[in-house]
């Protein structure tokens, strides 16, 4: 129930030629607070309620439970969140045996592009594909979470 992964922002849309996968993710908090949020997320014809814990100091890993719900349930449980939610289309991408899974998000988000990779340990190697740009690990800027009350249109770039 460890979540080990690391965060990047991307420099192209060169990946959408390269994944396998896109699907519309819609998703907002319960609670947002940083040692403790849990989530409301419809992924496509899925939803799922999720709780993640505290960061570790590295800013790679931290507790997470999730639990697929009934997609009804979920839009329903959409409507008792704290203000705000992300839209964002998920790309699923295959490299050198690894799976990347990169965010083009939408509305008040719009023109930000993340990229994770979920690691076994917080030492794996992994190689980077050429469209992957600076790392933002454990900056909490970037967490989905805070992206609700502190869009990237508010960002001084």
């Amino acid at each position: 129930m460890t979540e080990i992964e690391r965060k990047f922002l991307v420099s192209s849309e060169t990946f959408k030629s390269q994944a396998h996968s896109k699907t519309l993710f819609i998703q907002a908090y319960l609670n947002s607070h940083p040692e403790r949020t849990t989530r409301i997320r419809i992924a496509g014809k899925k939803a799922f309620l999720t709780i993640k814990g505290k960061t570790s100091d590295s800013g790679i890993s931290r507790f997470e439970w999730e639990k697929e719900i009934d997609i009804n349930d979920a839009k329903e449980l959409l409507k008792l969140c704290e203000p705000g939610k992300i839209e964002k289309h998920r790309y699923l991408i295959d490299f050198q045996g690894k799976t990347f899974e990169v965010d083009e998000f939408h509305d008040d988000n719009e023109g930000l592009i993340l990229a994770e990779i979920e690691l076994e340990d917080e030492t794996q190697d992994f190689d980077k594909p050429e469209w992957l740009a600076e790392e933002v690990t454990g900056d909490l800027k970037y967490y989905n979470s805070q992206l609700v009350s502190n869009p990237y249109k508010n960002w001084k770039i």
